[in-house]
């Protein structure tokens, strides 16, 4: 057999096998399972988006190869809901990358600036990629621990200044996945006086900002760099408006940065189908009462989980952004345990928090994508576990 490369060795095992298996067996004994392991939206794309997609595909120039770092007319879109959303001004051309979702982007990033020994500021508990393609582009992960006495940010002071003189970049991701934490602007003066100080470049995984409660707003880390030397966000159009599949996002800020990116990806992809750019274009540009609609459903569902878990005696903060409940496993219990104990006696499947990193053990993740109805009856079956 011929032996992989170094780099694919490094790759830990998947964390969620365990809890896999578990599902398999449940659903082979009959069990009608309850799945909050995945942020994943059941609300359908909104129709008006829906509707330029199709007209859009029925049109035979988008239905060859697209540029690459996507259509002029995309990235200007892009830039004008940055300016009204932000207050940010963007220049498409320079300042705008078309990404095949944020994820693609976030995974090659490391691959325009980490060599072999560079350092990568991570945060954990964390998703997942930002350690992933720091390991396997040869980088160093320095990990940033995200505790709860600290909201959940990261303790800057408590890192090394020999770690913060070698580090090249640094992820940040608010609000967060999965602790659905969020950041204020004090933060964010922090973060970028840091990169100033010693060059450091923020990478702000911004894919939340537009699902948020309770009148909060989240903001964009351009809004504190304004001249954008020190930062690149990369956004998404798959939580805001439900188009997980579609896979079509950007990354914005500072133009090297976005030119080094656009450049890597020239010779690994071939851009976002010309099609679905028109309907991101409808997406930004368009109404945007359904973002509102989505929005209400998912403080709803939030309402709801985080009663019922406080009906079992786990006391959870009304997170004010993002789709996820971050919640304390009971005493005496480790992550996958416990998840293993809801899958097994109640078929209910969660997120082990250990699964975003060392730092998420304790803890387990409640993805409220799914209906009401199943939230209903998981609550109901959550009433009669005996912990």
């Amino acid at each position: 057999m011929v032996k992989p490369a170094s780099r694919v060795e490094k790759i830990p095992p998947y964390l969620f096998a365990r809890i896999d298996k578990k599902k398999e067996e449940a659903r082979k004994r009959g069990i009608d399972l309850i799945d909050f392991s995945i942020g994943d939206p059941d609300i359908p794309t909104p129709s008006h988006i829906i509707k330029r997609m199709q007209s859009a595909v029925k049109d035979a120039k988008n239905h060859r190869y697209p540029s690459y770092e996507g259509m002029l007319e995309y990235r200007k879109a892009v830039a004008d809901w940055y300016l009204k959303r932000f207050n940010v001004k963007l220049d498409p051309k320079n300042e705008v990358v078309a990404l095949i979702g944020s994820k693609e982007g976030i995974a090659h990033f490391p691959w325009a600036y980490i060599e072999k020994g560079d350092i990568a500021l991570i945060p954990s508990p964390g998703y997942p990629v930002y350690k992933i393609t720091t390991l396997l582009t040869g980088g160093e992960p320095y990990i940033m621990p995200l505790k709860e006495k600290n909201r959940f940010l990261p303790d800057f002071d408590s890192i090394p200044e020999g770690i913060l003189k070698k580090a090249k970049i640094m992820f940040v991701n608010y609000p967060n996945n999965p602790t659905g934490a969020h950041a204020d602007e004090d933060f964010y003066k922090k973060v970028i006086t840091l990169a100033k100080k010693y060059n450091i470049l923020i990478c702000h995984d911004a894919a939340y900002s537009e699902v948020t409660y309770d009148g909060y707003k989240a903001h964009s880390i351009l809004q504190f760099d304004k001249e954008k030397k020190y930062s690149i966000e990369f956004h998404s159009l798959s939580k805001t408006y439900c188009m997980t599949g579609w896979r079509i996002g950007f990354a914005v800020g500072n133009a090297d940065a976005v030119y080094n990116l656009g450049k890597l990806k020239t010779n690994i992809d071939s851009g976002v189908f010309q099609a679905i750019q028109y309907a991101g274009i409808e997406a930004l540009t368009g109404n945007q009462a359904s973002v509102e609609k989505i929005k209400k459903i998912f403080q709803r569902r939030r309402d709801m989980v985080v009663d019922g878990l406080g009906a079992i005696g786990i006391k959870v903060e009304k997170p004010l952004a993002t789709f996820y409940i971050w919640a304390k496993v009971p005493k005496g219990y480790s992550s996958a345990d416990f998840c293993e104990k809801l899958i097994e006696e109640k078929g209910i499947v969660v997120t082990p928090g250990s699964g975003f990193g060392d730092e998420g053990e304790g803890y387990f993740r409640i993805s409220i994508t799914i209906g009401e109805e199943k939230i209903q009856e998981a609550i109901k079956r959550l009433k009669s576990l005996k912990l």
